[in-house]
């Protein structure tokens, strides 16, 4: 019986880290363009910072990757310096995160009363809502955004809806499957096999690619560089740990658990370096995709490495499968999480 329980466990991680990867597609290709970078290096940095804080961190079940609140404070330094200058900030980035954690400051997150956790989880949704918000405009061929036509709004609402619907409802009747994960692959078919014209992840970028490749930033390294890259990655260090650690207490509110804030400072900031060396945005905790993952039954640490495994598998060899799943299918999960979180 505790065997039939525990393999029960695996395929709930397993699915559940599956739903998240699968999430993380276009959150990660639209932070790289946030950022001013090319997608795989988001979708890099969601790969190594989600298995890298997956493996070591100090919360099983939280996920970690690329994130919008990094990338617009990176879409400067990129647009004025160039990408390897990213990457070289990335590396700083992590190596302040560590000496945060190795000195047990990630413990004054103790300080932020309950009225901030309030509004940081509140205006992360907001935030969130209006992401979601850019699926429904198309690019005009002179780069201006405007709202997609009457029938393609139309069609795109319908799936989103029909999403939606299928995340509440599936529960009602079993609980073994993932709700979100149902919701992705039953609005894929019937796009897929009814032919229903909509956007999908292929219509935004390509997400095919190879292994990331280790490589030193080609920077001059000198105090010209410091005075450049200090400051961003003081403040990306701060922006990333403040979310990762209010993440945490809301992931240890929603599973009546505790995470070890120091140890995840520490890891956070071993991710962001190994991904600075080969090639990625850096990152940091993400609340949709951890209540995503925590909503579909995961608690483990598999569900987070699985996802990310996922994702590189997507990369290498998946890509053309991934890139004809509706984008309206992944808004419908996340407005879910929008209202989850709210």
């Amino acid at each position: 019986m505790l065997e039939l329980s525990r393999l029960a466990r695996i395929r709930t991680e397993i699915l559940a880290g599956l739903t998240v990867s699968l999430a993380l597609v276009p959150e990660a290709v639209a932070f790289a363009f946030v950022a001013g970078v090319e997608p795989l290096v988001g979708l890099y940095a969601a790969f190594m910072i989600g298995f890298i804080t997956s493996l070591t961190g100090g919360r099983p079940g939280m996920i970690s990757g690329a994130t919008g609140s990094l990338a617009v404070v990176m879409v400067a330094l990129v647009r004025d310096n160039g990408v390897d200058f990213l990457f070289i900030t990335v590396i700083l980035m992590g190596i302040i995160q560590m000496a945060i954690g190795l000195l047990k400051l990630g413990n004054l997150i103790r300080m932020v009363s309950y009225p901030v956790m309030f509004g940081f989880v509140n205006g992360l949704a907001i935030v969130i809502f209006l992401a979601q918000l850019e699926s429904f405009k198309a690019e005009g061929a002179d780069g201006s955004h405007s709202w997609l036509p009457m029938g393609e709004m139309g069609i795109m609402l319908a799936l989103v809806g029909l999403t939606m619907a299928v995340i509440y409802l599936l529960p009602r009747v079993t609980k073994v499957f993932p709700a979100a994960l149902a919701g992705i692959l039953v609005v894929s078919a019937l796009v897929i096999f009814a032919g229903i014209p909509t956007i999908t992840v292929g219509d935004i970028s390509s997400i095919s690619g190879g292994l990331p490749l280790f490589r030193i930033p080609d920077v001059p390294f000198n105090m010209e560089t410091v005075r450049i890259i200090l400051p961003f990655a003081l403040i990306l260090a701060g922006i990333g740990l403040i979310e990762s650690l209010l993440t945490l207490n809301l992931i240890d509110g929603m599973t009546e658990t505790k995470g070890q804030k120091n140890r995840e400072c520490i890891s956070q900031g071993a991710a962001n370096v190994v991904t600075g060396f080969f090639g990625g945005m850096g990152g940091c905790a993400m609340i949709g995709q951890s209540i995503i993952n925590i909503k579909s039954g995961a608690r483990w640490r598999l569900s987070g490495i699985v996802a990310a495994l996922f994702l590189l598998a997507f990369i290498l060899f998946g890509s053309s499968l991934i890139e004809r799943i509706p984008i309206a299918a992944l808004v419908g999960v996340m407005f879910v999480v929008v209202i989850g979180t709210m």
